[in-house]
C-alpha cells in the first residue's frame, strides 16, 4: 500500500503544492502550502481516529487531505475537481490501488464549499479538517492597511481549535478572534458556506457541528 509519508517525500507532489500556492499568492489567496496541508491531514487523522476508523482510513484520510489543494495549480476555479484529476494520474503512476485511489480522488473532488458533499467519512473528515484551518499565520500581506476581508478574517484568528466531545456527539470549532482586526459578522460573511458544508459533514460522521467565537456559542 502506498503511504502517507511516501506521498510527503515524493519531489513530483511536492513541486505542484509549492507552485500550486505560487499561483494562489499571486491572486493575493492565503497560504496554501505545506502547512496548511500537514496541518488538515493531522486534522482529518485527528478526527477519524478518535470516531473509531481503522488504520487504514485514516492513513487514506490523510493522503487525501495532503493533496487536496493541488488542483490549485490549475486554477482557483473548479480547484477541487482538478485536484481530483490531478491525485487520479498521479496515483495510479504509484500503482496505488484502484479502490483507494476512489477514495481518495472522490474526497478530493468534494472538499471544495461551492460543489462538495461529504459523500463517505473520509471525505467529510477532510472537509472539516480543511474548513477548520483558520489562522494569523496564513496571511501573507503585511500590509494591514490594504488587508481585504478575507486578510481581515485570518488575522483576526488567534487560536482555532477543533474537538470532538468524549462522548462522541458533538464536534466543536472554537475561535478565538481579535475584534481590533476582523468581526463576528466578517467572519461570517465569507465563511457561512463552508460552516453550512461542515454541517454537513459533521451529520455524515454521526456529529452535531457546533461554532464558538470568543467563548459564545453561535451555531
Amino acid at each position: 500500500m502506498i503511504t502517507y509519508e511516501q506521498l510527503r517525500q515524493n519531489e513530483e507532489i511536492k513541486t505542484y503544492i509549492k507552485k500550486a500556492d505560487e499561483a494562489l499568492a499571486a491572486l493575493g489567496y492565503t497560504e496554501h502550502s505545506f502547512a496548511h496541508v500537514t496541518k488538515v491531514s493531522q486534522i482529518a487523522s485527528y478526527i477519524l481516529t478518535q470516531m473509531g476508523a481503522d488504520a487504514h482510513a485514516v492513513e487514506l484520510a490523510r493522503m487525501a487531505a495532503y493533496l487536496h489543494d493541488i488542483g490549485n495549480l490549475v486554477n482557483r476555479v473548479d480547484h477541487s475537481q482538478s485536484g481530483a484529476v490531478m491525485a487520479f494520474r498521479i496515483l495510479r503512476s504509484m500503482d496505488m490501488d484502484a479502490g483507494d485511489v476512489a477514495t481518495i480522488v472522490s474526497a478530493i473532488g468534494n472538499h471544495d464549499e461551492g460543489t462538495g458533499v461529504p459523500i463517505n467519512d473520509i471525505s467529510a473528515a477532510l472537509i472539516l479538517a480543511d474548513k477548520s484551518d483558520v489562522r494569523r499565520s496564513r496571511v501573507r500581506n503585511t500590509d494591514i492597511a490594504n488587508f481585504d476581508i478575507h486578510d481581515r478574517v485570518n488575522y483576526s484568528v488567534t487560536d482555532s481549535v477543533l474537538e470532538i466531545s468524549e462522548d462522541k456527539t458533538e464536534i466543536t470549532l472554537r475561535l478565538t478572534i481579535d475584534t481590533e482586526y476582523g468581526s463576528v459578522m466578517d467572519y461570517f460573511e465569507i465563511f457561512l458556506g463552508r460552516m453550512v458544508l461542515c454541517r454537513k459533514a459533521a451529520e455524515k460522521l454521526g456529529l452535531r457541528f457546533r461554532l464558538q467565537i470568543n467563548g459564545q456559542s453561535l451555531l
